[in-house]
């Protein structure tokens, strides 16, 4: 079958001949109608987790068939969350549904787990769920950094009267502006580049060129999605005492922090990643986000080492591979 490869070379290529996958029992076979990059997949290319295999964990399929006796889900358009845990009863992790920390989880096209930039994947049906109709493909394809969003207010409480601003106006922070506006919270998105900002404007959030904005510890809460130090450092400014700041991104960097602040104005430091999909499903079916200008391209299979360059230029926000129609 056709897919997006990153091999022990540290080679990334597009091959026609990769062994389709045969679903384990209580797995399903999803035929891939459209998978995204996502910066993740980018840093796997770099050689981040040491990774090799098929890429990607962004996606919308349909379920061809189940190796198992509920058969129901046979025929469905499903998004999959990208991780699965061991199963073992006695497992607090995915007891709560909280797979992506089990100890011996698989991650879709991350860790132990070929990925979903081919024409067929796996994945075990505990973790696919189906898209609702009124929900495009293309639509669904955000739904993985979506729950991302959404996770924040699964893990923290923002009360009606607190004042949020988000550093970055790249992927993940248009789209952690789009969440958190259309949950009715007070939003501020705060960017470099007005284009971008703009498609937060165009559904009503607020929006300030970094240039303009003026730095001054007045926020509730600071939600972090630059992935630099530079943002970190502006997030630690802007976080009012006793507030809370959110690290969306990953920030790593040999330069020297000074965490000073977040001791003196107790500052509570929350990490947030992966969520899960139920909720983010159900905001896309209530038609209050609107994803698709975000989509910067859309690429046949075949060509998907030139959507991987286009996703590396600057404007560049979601770029999607199609496999299927």
């Amino acid at each position: 079958m056709k897919a997006v490869v990153f091999n022990k070379n540290n080679e990334l290529k597009f091959v026609e001949d990769y062994a389709k996958p045969v679903p384990q029992k209580g797995e399903a076979l999803v035929r891939v109608l459209v998978a995204g990059i996502c910066n993740t997949d980018y840093e796997i290319t770099k050689g981040y987790m040491g990774y090799d295999g098929v890429l990607g964990h962004e996606v919308v399929g349909i379920v061809e068939d189940v190796n198992g006796e509920d058969k129901s889900l046979i025929g469905k358009r499903v998004v999959p969350e990208i991780s699965y845990g061991c199963k073992d009863p006695n497992c607090s992790w995915c007891g709560q549904k909280l797979y992506r920390h089990c100890p011996e989880r698989h991650t879709l096209g991350i860790w132990k787990k070929d990925g979903c930039m081919a024409e067929y994947f796996t994945m075990p049906t505990e973790v696919l769920f189906e898209v609702p109709e009124n929900v495009s493909t293309n639509q669904a394809a955000f739904t993985e950094p979506l729950a991302a969003a959404c996770e924040i207010t699964e893990q923290l409480h923002i009360k009606p009267m607190d004042k949020v601003v988000i550093l970055g106006d790249g992927k993940l922070g248009l789209i952690t502006a789009l969440t958190l506006n259309a949950m009715n919270y007070d939003v501020l998105l705060v960017g470099k580049h007005q284009n971008k900002l703009d498609i937060a404007k165009n559904q009503g959030v607020k929006i300030q060129l970094l240039q303009e904005f003026k730095i001054e510890k007045t926020y509730d809460v600071v939600i972090e999605a630059t992935g630099t130090a530079g943002g970190f450092e502006t997030a630690m400014m802007l976080t009012k005492p006793r507030g809370t700041l959110v690290l969306k991104s990953t920030v790593a960097t040999g330069k020297e922090l000074n965490l000073a602040p977040i001791v003196i104005d107790e500052i509570t430091v929350l990490g947030s990643r992966c969520g899960q999909f139920p909720p983010a499903l159900r905001l896309l079916a209530s038609e209050k986000v609107d994803f698709t200008p975000m989509i910067s391209g859309i690429y046949p299979a075949e060509k998907s080492i030139e959507a991987f360059e286009r996703n590396k230029e600057k404007n560049t926000l979601k770029i999607l591979i199609e496999f299927s129609k």
